[in-house]
């Protein structure tokens, strides 16, 4: 375990690099790659501490290229140099053992050298010692429960051809639910490189009324068309699933794509526009093969199709070029663009539907027409004449990217939140979306 400084475990991770880089053979290409973090974890449960501690964790992963043949392995890193040392090389002579028995990969990519980078972006944390107490000093009243993740996430890449890249980043994210007395609650996050007492404590005094109006009998919702107001949290959800065949150049070219009909020539509305965009230094913008994506790329321009994201096995196969995407070719820093709704009048122009925070269990119920079903979850209301006037039972919906990105969609907030990737599976997750609100006419709700 360690809890070394960005520079240090930087230092480290090159010193490690050029040893092994200088022991390959004629002929043996590498790929270097390290991903690890050093995280404070609180978990609470009814305005409580539950659990608490710090996680040190990273792990190397050599990916060793040689006569067509590719094969991985991955490994603790310690910081202790001579040990990482010692058992990289013990990973090395296992891969050389592999790979003759693999067969040839006609779309393996060799190691190249884009330039070398190194981003370090510190933020200003809650103090470990003090944490708990600024969390829950704003909700001693209230059932609160929830997650907080804070600390250093770093990534590395270097490969035999020259090429090093190291990112360090200093984030959070407090992941919670408030909760009625009935099990109903209001989902919220605050995640970022800057901790803000002040946000968070409005953001607590907003959720109060809603938290009221949850108390009080719901209304049932038939199925049926509704204009909808979908916050900000739940247009992240609706972006989350382009990663999953929308935006993939190679999806397209295997006919397993959403956005299929926009090459074709069909179009969302002109108010819809999608990037990919790390200026905000929540990601690093290399790869696992060290490729350098755009600073920012344009992925749908004012409802047209103008990008799709390329790694460089997708371009070697189909004769294109790479723009630095991921293996997954999944969207790493998105960004939907801004409207013109002023966020203070959003039930003013909802007038009469439905104003949903959250949406969850997300699929596609028809890839190829861009049809997504899913769930409606927590803070979800039923507003009268731009006034909340109940809550609501849990919907289903299923409903086109053509419509609700498309001909229904009315407008999109002036104002974009970020909405921070929760995920712990394996070590903390980097990223998120900067999303608006949407509203939209005729939105289909099944059950």
């Amino acid at each position: 375990m360690f809890a070394l400084p960005p520079e240090q475990l930087a230092a480290q991770f090159q010193t490690l690099s050029q040893a092994l880089l200088n022991e390959l053979r004629a002929d043996e290409h590498l790929f270097l790659a390290i991903r690890g973090e050093n995280s404070q974890f609180i978990r609470f449960n009814q305005a409580k501490v539950r659990q608490t501690g710090t996680v040190s964790d990273a792990q190397l992963t050599l990916t060793l290229i040689h006569n067509e043949r590719m094969a991985q392995a991955s490994l603790p890193f310690t910081s202790q140099p001579e040990l990482d040392l010692s058992r990289s090389r013990q990973a090395l002579h296992q891969l050389r053992q592999e790979l003759p028995q693999l067969p040839p990969d006609p779309y393996i990519v060799l190691p190249q050298n884009f330039g070398s980078s190194r981003d370090y972006h510190p933020g200003q944390l809650l103090e470990p010692a003090t944490a708990v107490t600024a969390i829950l000093e704003p909700v001693q009243d209230l059932d609160f429960t929830g997650l907080y993740a804070g600390g250093l996430i770093f990534r590395g890449n270097s490969n035999s051809a020259g090429q090093h890249h190291w990112f360090a980043t200093e984030t959070f994210t407090l992941d919670y639910s408030l909760i009625t007395a009935t099990g109903k609650a209001v989902k919220a996050i605050q995640a970022g490189s800057q901790w803000s007492t002040v946000r968070y404590q409005a953001q607590i005094a907003a959720a109060r009324p809603q938290l009221q109006i949850l108390e009080q009998p719901g209304k049932t919702i038939l199925p049926g068309q509704y204009r909808t107001y979908l916050a900000p949290a739940a247009t992240a959800e609706l972006v989350g699933m382009l990663s999953w065949g929308a935006v993939s150049e190679a999806a397209l070219r295997q006919g397993e794509s959403a956005f299929a009909p926009l090459r074709d020539g069909k179009h969302l509305s002109p108010k819809f526009s999608l990037s990919e965009n790390f200026r905000h230094g929540q990601v690093p913008r290399f790869n696992d093969q060290g490729e350098f994506a755009p600073e920012e790329l344009p992925i749908i321009a004012s409802g047209r199709l103008v990008n799709t994201l390329i790694n460089s096995r997708t371009a070697k196969e189909y004769g294109l070029d790479s723009n630095g995407a991921a293996a997954s070719e999944g969207l790493r820093a998105p960004e939907v663009g801004a409207g013109q709704l002023n966020a203070a009048e959003v039930l003013t122009n909802l007038d009469t539907g439905l104003y949903l925070s959250n949406l969850h269990y997300l699929n596609w119920s028809d890839r190829p027409q861009g049809r997504i079903t899913g769930m409606t979850r927590y803070a979800c209301f039923w507003v009268e004449a731009g006034e909340i006037v109940a809550p609501i039972q849990d919907l289903r919906f299923d409903e086109s990217l053509y419509n609700c990105f498309g001909e229904n969609l009315v407008d999109l907030t002036q104002t974009q939140e970020y909405i921070a990737h929760t995920d712990t599976y394996e070590h903390r997750a980097l990223g998120g979306s900067l999303v608006p609100g949407l509203l939209v006419d005729n939105f289909t709700f099944t059950l």
